[in-house]
């Protein structure tokens, strides 16, 4: 019988080569008619099969198809199409001269006043109570200066205890812009003073504890020196 599997005198599994003719032989009409077919001539058999094999299967050329058609076994694989993916636009914020030029941190004179940055200040203290849970006498002070070393000062009072340049001990007041090397505070006075970091010792006192501040240990910005690692030291000079 044409095309029937036959086990050879080995192990392993042969199959007779049967003609390219039972491919594109016609069916039975009885077949035809129980799968409602419509009866097509073996070149129209033919012709169907090389058509459908050109969409069903990768791109090649009609010769390669031809070959693959002579092994017998055609798998029929799905490409499916490589979504191209969008590049996402990044949107570019402003330069630091651009916001120079815009002023975006200056604050303007009518706004210099004490009074109005008092409410900030009562957020910074229960901001620091919730950062410290809870400032107690029994609470340890080396945890609680660690803690206070990458926290946000933005509305904590602070006071310049030491300096190299004489005008600037003892002034106070509220902190409302940090930036890497000044920090620029109001004072009860309503004047902004723009207070370097460098050279200067500055202390806050919160619920009993004073911690202190060597600026020229702390130059970075408060997103920065929330990441940072303190070092221990026994004593820091100016």
């Amino acid at each position: 019988m044409e095309g029937e599997c036959r086990w050879g005198a080995g192990p392993r599994l042969t199959r007779c080569p049967a003609p390219l003719a039972v491919l594109y032989r016609r069916l039975p009409p009885q077949e035809t008619k129980e799968l409602r077919l419509q009866p097509q001539s073996s070149e129209e058999a033919k012709a169907f099969v090389n058509a459908f094999l050109k969409l069903s299967m990768p791109k090649k050329e009609d010769k390669a198809i031809q070959d693959m058609l002579t092994r017998k076994a055609v798998v029929l694989e799905h490409y499916a199409k490589k979504k191209t993916k969008q590049k996402r636009k990044k949107t570019k914020g402003f330069t630091a001269k651009q916001r120079r030029e815009m002023r975006l941190f200056e604050i303007e004179p009518k706004q210099q006043r004490y009074a109005i940055f008092l409410p900030l200040h009562q957020l910074w203290k229960q901001y620091i109570r919730d950062l410290c849970h809870g400032l107690r006498p029994e609470s340890q002070p080396c945890i609680v200066q660690s803690k206070l070393l990458k926290a946000d000062l933005h509305g904590a009072i602070i006071t310049v205890a030491k300096s190299k340049c004489p005008s600037y001990v003892g002034i106070t007041g509220i902190v409302l812009q940090e930036f890497k090397r000044v920090f620029k505070i109001i004072t009860k006075e309503d004047k902004l003073k723009v207070v370097p970091k460098f050279n200067n010792v500055f202390s806050f006192e919160i619920d009993g504890f004073i911690s202190y501040i060597y600026g020229n240990k702390f130059q970075l910005r408060a997103s920065e020196r929330s990441a940072k690692k303190f070092k221990v030291r026994g004593s820091i000079d100016l």
